[in-house]
This record gives structure tokens, sequence and C-alpha cells, in this order.
């Protein structure tokens, strides 16, 4: 014995959840892919951008000039296809969760 309606829901829930799921694999795949486009000097601006540094705070780590640092950063959002600093963030945290490159 068993309630269809109940059935039904579930199996509509788990479809739907693991529908989602794979969307989130594909996104991250993509940006794995475009990470992987970045050279070692953007990389490592997007790694202090994540981190929430400000650019300031970055040229100054990376002993580079804050405008360097701004140019990177545009070559960063344009090669990662970012319109938001919060996206791209969410594209790093996105890798990371698949298991990725972005957590070396």
């Amino acid at each position: 014995p068993y309630d269809e309606a109940v059935l039904l829901t579930s199996v509509q829930r788990a479809l739907s959840e693991a529908e989602q799921a794979s969307e989130r694999a594909a996104a991250a795949l993509e940006a794995e892919t475009r990470l992987a486009s970045l050279t070692e000097r953007e990389r490592q601006v997007l790694d202090l951008l994540a981190a929430g540094r400000p650019n300031k705070v970055i040229a100054y780590e990376l002993d580079i000039s804050p405008r360097t640092v701004e140019i990177h950063r545009a070559r960063v959002m344009e090669k990662m296809r970012a319109k938001s600093l919060a996206e791209l963030v969410r594209m790093v945290v996105a890798v990371q969760q698949d298991g990725g490159e972005a957590e070396r």
C-alpha cells in the first residue's frame, strides 16, 4: 500500500534535485576550464580577490602596482566571463566544491 501522490511527489523532487546537481557540475566544469586559461599571475590575483583582499592589499602582497592589479583583475573577469566580483567568487567556490583545481 502506498499513496500515489506521495510517491509521484518524491520522484519529481528526486528528478529535480538530480537535474540541479547536473547543472551545478556542468557549471563547475566550465568554470574549471576557464580557470585553466588564466596565467599564473592572474590566478594569484584571483585567489586574493576571492579571499576578499582589496586591490591595494593585493598589489602590496604581490609587489606590483595597484594599476597592474586592476589590469589583471579586468583580464580575470573577462576570461572567466564574470559580470561581478560576487559571480567570480561563486565560480571559484563551485570549482572548489566540485573538487577542482581551485583548491591548490
